[in-house]
């Protein structure tokens, strides 16, 4: 019998903690479109649009510096 290896690339492996870390980081735009529809007459038409992030990345802190002035840049 041949056992299968299962392994996972631990540098691919995402947790979803990182991930959301990330998404709130940089933040997120989500939209779509939603339409009702019967014999070809659209009824109803919905757009929806999502932006998603956290509250310190929208509106930093008065008074605090940027962070690229905080972290130095690597020449």
């Amino acid at each position: 019998m041949i056992r299968a290896d299962h392994t996972v690339d631990t540098d691919r492996r995402v947790a979803l903690v990182d991930l959301l870390d990330r998404v709130l980081a940089g933040g997120v735009v989500i939209t779509g479109d939603v339409k009702l529809a019967i014999a070809d007459v659209d009824l109803v038409q919905i757009s929806l649009r999502a932006l998603i992030s956290s509250i310190s990345t929208l509106y930093p802190p008065v008074g605090s510096a940027p962070r690229d002035v905080l972290e130095p840049a690597d020449d």
